[in-house]
Formats: C-alpha cells, sequence, structure tokens
C-alpha cells in the first residue's frame, strides 16, 4: 500500500489532481491545536509531542460539535463514565493519525506554495465581510481571538493543505467497476417490509418483586456503583465579552477615517495584468541572464517576444509573458510588491527575486478599485468598529483579571473588583458534575493542579471560548465516598426492577418469537399486545434497531414471515416480524458517477485506514492514559 501511495504521489497525474484541492475549514478552536501545551504530552508520535492542551482543546472542540448536533441525547451518553473515556481516547486518537500522515506527508516531499496558502486564507468565509469580500481586520480579530499571528495561522493552513494531497493521493487511484456499482445499487435499494410490536421495559419492570434482602446483597457486591465522586466547593469570577460591544463607542470620522484606509473590502479591489519574463533559479548565473534581459529590453528590445524565446515560464511564455488579472494577497510578496510598484501601462520593472526565479515584469492595464459609497456601509463599519473595540476592551479586562488574581492569590475579591465582576460560589460539586461557564475540561484540569487543589491559590486565567475567560479557586475539598445503603435504597431498588423487568420481557420476546416462527399465535394473543401495521423500510430509515435487525434476518418464504428481537436505548424490546424483501426494478438502476466517486472514496477510506496502521507499525507511539482518562 505504501508503495502504490509514494508512487501515486509523484506521478504526474496524481500531482495535477493535487493542485486542485477543494479545502474545507472550520476556524473555531484552531488556537488550541497550536499552543504549547504541559510538559508531559498526552501522546507522543515519533519525535513529535501532542501537549495536554492541544487535547484538551481538540476534545472541547469536538465535544460542542457533538453537542449541537445530538442536543440533550449527548449529555446523557457523556455522564457514562466509560462512554466519556471512550470519546476522549477517540479525539486522542484522531490527533495521533493526523500527526502520523503530516509526517508521512513530509517523508514524501509534498509541499505547497505560499501564493496557495494566501489564496485559501482569502477564499475561507469566517474571514469574509458584509460585502463578501475579504476582510482583514476580521482576519486579524480573528487570529487575535485564538492567540494565533499570521505566521501560525499560516503554517496551520499549509499543514493542512498537505494532508489534503495525501488524502487525495489515495481517493484519486482508487475506481469502481460497473459490477460493483450495480451490486451496491441493489443493496441499497433493497426495502423490507416489517411489522413490530413493543414490549415496554417498564411494564415488566414494575411487576419485579425485590426485597429488602435483594437490595442489600446487591449493595453490598457493587459497593463501586454508589459511590460519591470527589467533590469541589469553587469560588470563580467570569468574564465574557458579550454586552462590552452594546457600550462600545465609535465616531462618525472614525468610521469614515477606517472607511478610507479600507476601500478596497467595500467594491472590487484594484487588480493589475502584467507580462513577465522568469529566469528560474536562485543562483548568481540566474540573476545575471535576467539582468542581460533587461538590457535587451532596455535597448528596445519586444517584450513579448524576448518572452518567448527567453523565460522559463512556458506557459506564459506562449502568451508572450502575459499573465491573468491578479489583486493584492495572491502573488508572491516581492512579485506582487514590484507589479503595484509600476505606474503607466508600459513600464517595465527591474530584475525581481521570488521563490520560483527572477523576474522582469511589465504593466499592460490597472482595473482600479470601484468601492461603495460611505453611507451604504456605514452601518457595517460602525458594526465592525465596536466589535472591534469590544475585543480589545475585553483583552484589556481580561489582563487586569489575570494580574489581579495572581498578585493577590488568596481570594477572589479584588480580582473581580477590578473587572466590575463578581465572585460566584457553587455547593460540592465534583468535576463530572460542572455546569456553565465551568463545564470546560481546562477547568476540570485547573481544579486539579496542585497549587489550586492543595494550596488553595487562585488559578490562572482560563480561556474557554473566544472573548471568555473564567478565574477559579478552590474553597473546600470533600473525599471520595461510598454511600450509606439508606441514601441509595431507592436507586438500588430501581437497579433491581429494571434488571428483573429486562430479564422478563426478554423472555417473553423468546418465547413469542419460537412460536410464531412455528405458526403458533396462541401465547402472542394471551400476552395482551399486539404487532402495528406493517412498514415499509429501507437501510437509512430512522428505526435505527429495527433496521439494524430486520436487514439481517433471511428473507421470508412466500405468504410467510421471520421473526426476531431486539433492545432499544431506553430498555424496551422489540418483536420484530419481517414479512417481505422488496428488490428494486432493474430499470430504476442508474449508474451515476456520484455513487462511483462514492465506492471509490470507501474504498480509499480503506486505504488510509491500512496506510495509518502500517505508520504505527513503524512509529514509536505512546500516550498517557491519565490524559484520556479524566
Amino acid at each position: 500500500m505504501m508503495e502504490r501511495l509514494r508512487e501515486g504521489v509523484n506521478s504526474i497525474a496524481v500531482k495535477i489532481i493535487l493542485g486542485l484541492i477543494i479545502f474545507s475549514f472550520v476556524f473555531a478552536g484552531v488556537g488550541g491545536y497550536l499552543a504549547g501545551g504541559t510538559v508531559v504530552p498526552a501522546a507522543t508520535v515519533g519525535d513529535q509531542e501532542i501537549s495536554r492542551n492541544q487535547f484538551e482543546q481538540a476534545y472541547q472542540n469536538e465535544r460542542a460539535q457533538m453537542q449541537a448536533q445530538a442536543g440533550d441525547f449527548f449529555s446523557t451518553l457523556l455522564s457514562d463514565p466509560n462512554y466519556l473515556a471512550q470519546f476522549r481516547r477517540n479525539v486522542l486518537d484522531r490527533m495521533v493519525n493526523q500527526a502520523l500522515l503530516d509526517q508521512e506527508a513530509k517523508n514524501l516531499g509534498l509541499r505547497v506554495s505560499d501564493a496557495q496558502i494566501k489564496q485559501t486564507i482569502r477564499d475561507m468565509p469566517a474571514f469574509r465581510g458584509s460585502t463578501g469580500l475579504f476582510d482583514n481586520d476580521l482576519y486579524l480579530a480573528a487570529l487575535r481571538r485564538n492567540g494565533l499571528s499570521p505566521d501560525q495561522f499560516a503554517e496551520y493552513v499549509r499543514q493542512d493543505l498537505v494532508r489534503e494531497q495525501f488524502v487525495n493521493a489515495l481517493i484519486s487511484s482508487e475506481f469502481a467497476l460497473e459490477g460493483e456499482l450495480e451490486a451496491l445499487y441493489k443493496l441499497e435499494g433493497q426495502t423490507r417490509m416489517v411489522r413490530t410490536l413493543t414490549l415496554p421495559l417498564a411494564d415488566f419492570a414494575d411487576k419485579a418483586d425485590i426485597n429488602d434482602e435483594q437490595k442489600q446483597a446487591y449493595y453490598e457486591q457493587n459497593p463501586s456503583q454508589f459511590v460519591r465522586p470527589e467533590q469541589f466547593k469553587i469560588s470563580y469570577v467570569e468574564l465574557s465579552g458579550e454586552g462590552i460591544a452594546d457600550v462600545a463607542d465609535v465616531t462618525e470620522e472614525e468610521a469614515k477615517n477606517y472607511y478610507e484606509a479600507n476601500k478596497a473590502n467595500y467594491g472590487t479591489a484594484e487588480q493589475r495584468k502584467v507580462s513577465h519574463i522568469m529566469i528560474q533559479g536562485d543562483d548568481n548565473a540566474a540573476k545575471e541572464k535576467a539582468e542581460a534581459v533587461l538590457v535587451e529590453l532596455n535597448s528596445g528590445a519586444d517584450f513579448a517576444e524576448l518572452a518567448k524565446t527567453r523565460s522559463d515560464d512556458t506557459f506564459s511564455a506562449e502568451q508572450g509573458g502575459e499573465l491573468d488579472w491578479f489583486d493584492k494577497g495572491v502573488m508572491d510578496p516581492a512579485f506582487e510588491e514590484a507589479a503595484f510598484a509600476l505606474v503607466n501601462n508600459g513600464d517595465v520593472s527591474e530584475v525581481v527575486q521570488s521563490e520560483f526565479g527572477f523576474h522582469i515584469i511589465k504593466l499592460d492595464d490597472i482595473k482600479p478599485s470601484d468601492a461603495k459609497p460611505f453611507a451604504e456601509v456605514r452601518d457595517d463599519i460602525m458594526a465592525q468598529l465596536k466589535q472591534n473595540h469590544a475585543v480589545e476592551k475585553f483583552y484589556a479586562l481580561s489582563n487586569e483579571l489575570a494580574e489581579k488574581a495572581f498578585e493577590m492569590p488568596d481570594n477572589l475579591d479584588e480580582a473581580a473588583n477590578s473587572v466590575n465582576a463578581k465572585v460566584e460560589k457553587t455547593d460540592f460539586v465534583s468535576l463530572s458534575e460542572l455546569q456553565g461557564a465551568l463545564a470546560n475540561p481546562l477547568v476540570a484540569q485547573a481544579l486539579q493542579q496542585p497549587e489550586v487543589r492543595e494550596d488553595g491559590l487562585n488559578s490562572d486565567i482560563i480561556e474557554i471560548a473566544p472573548e471568555h475567560v473564567v478565574v477559579v479557586r478552590v474553597d473546600e475539598v470533600r473525599p471520595e465516598t461510598v454511600l450509606p445503603f439508606e441514601e441509595v435504597e431507592t436507586q438500588v431498588t430501581d437497579l433491581l426492577k429494571r434488571q428483573e423487568g429486562e430479564k422478563a420481557a426478554e423472555a417473553l420476546a423468546n418465547t413469542l418469537v419460537s412460536e410464531l416462527s412455528e405458526g403458533n399465535d396462541a401465547g402472542l394473543n394471551a400476552s395482551g399486545y399486539a404487532f402495528g401495521e406493517a412498514a415499509e423500510l429501507a437501510r437509512v430509515s430512522q428505526e435505527r434497531e429495527v433496521v439494524e435487525l430486520a436487514f439481517t434476518m433471511a428473507t421470508p418464504a412466500e405468504g410467510k414471515a421471520e421473526y426476531g428481537f431486539t433492545r432499544t436505548f431506553n430498555g424496551d424490546v422489540l418483536v420484530v416480524a419481517l414479512d417481505a424483501v422488496k428488490e428494486p426494478a432493474t430499470e430504476e438502476i442508474s449508474l451515476q458517477s456520484q455513487m462511483a466517486e462514492r465506492v471509490a472514496r470507501n474504498t480509499a477510506n480503506i486505504d488510509l485506514e491500512s496506510v495509518i496502521a502500517q505508520l504505527k507499525e513503524s512509529t514509536e507511539v505512546t500516550y498517557t492514559l491519565d490524559a484520556v482518562e479524566q
């Protein structure tokens, strides 16, 4: 696999494909991936460390995304310590895989140009202003919120583009045969006619008879289920940027000055059309060759003719050196500066060195900027400046809070007064029960630092979201303990009733399936339960438990049904009757390119997993388990 990948990356066809990268990037939280970490890393991949801070920020980002998608259901899942630990491990695994791919991409010599990085950043929706064009102030504000410099962000984009090249090398090497596509269509297009009968867990749990001896025995045999975790009383000061923008003051003069300085953002930026002659190389010989061409031009030689015969840029040379229209921020910086310094059509630059070689540039034409009038964009500018002022004020207050909390580490009163906030307090709460501003892994991490937990000092300032920080301190710690039986008796009773209810419901389901499979419905009639109306289910239907069972059951004989049962997430048991399997008609089969691409991509994903497995075998990867199991 690795050999085929290397061949693919180095082939001309694949290099062309890799140049056409569609880059998708969600900006929120990038700072955490780039920021430094603590001394002990969360994982080590070869010589590369994944810091605790990087991991915690990645975990927080992924948790927020899942919370937004699944809401309370995801919160319920996270309440299970085993699920939480697995979720955190999956995040760290993905970071390790990403590091492995980055290292292999570097070994393969994959790279992207500065021009590609600039254009990618300019195309990001997150940095477009109200006009739909790239807004440099918006870009810089976003970087500032995430604690990034432009160079740091550009390096992140470079890594991501190189990673895209690596993955696309796999995708571009896969294809699907027509027979595979037809089989896939038939498989995916198949539907199944099913009926379901629900055995509610509550019906059976309510009938369970649990005595005192059973409850006491269960409590004594399972003490770990009744542990009250270590708990903290916490004081904290919260500072948020929300509302600051509403009181930020912006004058009309300030808005007009901003408009004049950023006219290009409110219309079409100035563009230039130039021709160039490029001499490839970075040594004195290449420079001297370019200077000799310039001498000929100054002596009256035709620029276009010289470009055709002397330029090493073969594509533009065929057009007499002519390039497409471009605006600032697209070309190599040195090339761009020289091109925009030319004043009149026909003006020719001196010899200019870029990362591609030495250039002589001729100005062919100028499209001046065409900005909207101030009155039309005034409200947008005022809103933007208010937001900018709010961000600046927030960071000033944030610095003040951090300084006061450090200078007076034994309480939070002075720190709170300095930013016109109040000290909030919690009752005893475990780390897994933290709510609101405290429900952030970085807060839990800070509360366990020895100087905070044991010495009673204020924490460092903690950024829990853009323009949102807290400082915390521990007022009291209550150790972990097994709760007395009297406090958990109701919980023990409910657990035992649920267990007995599950057994009874499953026993009845098993009996019904056996009897119905033999054509005997006496037990069904006596049970008081009945099947619902038949429904036609596809593989993508929402009834996931029923779909997963129905599509594994054997095709029933004509006029017969197949039976089985499954359990739902809430503990109910579903008895499923499969009445028929319907295949899609042959004339409906359409082997479209979308399906072919999906088959190829699925195959590429399998290849990618194989590549990662091979890289893990050849690279030393170590995990710090306590980072995952917090």
